[in-house]
């Protein structure tokens, strides 16, 4: 088993990758977009589930994922803090989520379901990020976030094409040198 507690070879006569408690895990490899590879290939490092971070943590890893091409790992970061923050932010860490999975999908050619996913992450992260009065919420320029999501989306689906997750990563904290 690997430091995440997950199986590393292929199952045995079909049965399920299992995790260290007995539940059901994919242990595929997978690339830097989060697609399963064969087993037995090098794949990237999977993000470990359930880490709980400083929301100032989060950010920094996550940005640090999208620059590297990574948005399907960035996403795994903000699902972490979506489901272990508290419940007041959980609509901001879900947006985000969301809109790294839209990128994820806009790069690995889902064009209809990357917009669909970039519209809908920078609508939830702004409309919480609005309801809270907070539009910058742990120094995430949000509104500059929901706008590259949203400017995107409409790329994506206006030139058909895939996109390079690394070239069209979004600056999470806008120009602010302190990330």
């Amino acid at each position: 088993m690997g430091s995440t507690g997950k199986t590393q070879s292929s199952p045995a006569g079909g049965a399920r990758d299992r995790d260290s408690e007995g539940r059901a895990r994919n242990a595929r490899p997978r690339d830097g977009l989060g697609r399963p590879l064969p087993y037995g290939s090098e794949g990237v490092p999977r993000q470990p589930e359930g880490v709980v971070r400083t929301p100032r943590e989060t950010v920094r890893e996550a940005q640090r994922l999208l620059d590297e091409g990574k948005p399907f790992h960035a996403h795994e970061v903000f699902e972490d803090a979506w489901k272990s923050g508290p419940g007041e932010e959980r609509e901001l860490w879900r947006g985000l989520a969301q809109l790294a999975v839209g990128l994820t999908h806009a790069a690995r050619g889902n064009l209809t379901g990357g917009a669909r996913l970039l519209r809908r992450g920078a609508g939830a992260a702004g409309a919480w990020a609005s309801a809270a009065g907070r539009p910058r919420p742990h120094g995430i320029d949000v509104e500059g976030v929901a706008a590259w999501a949203r400017e995107l989306a409409g790329e994506v689906e206006g030139e058909g094409r895939c996109v390079d997750a690394a070239a069209r990563a979004p600056r999470l904290r806008g120009a602010d040198p302190g990330r």
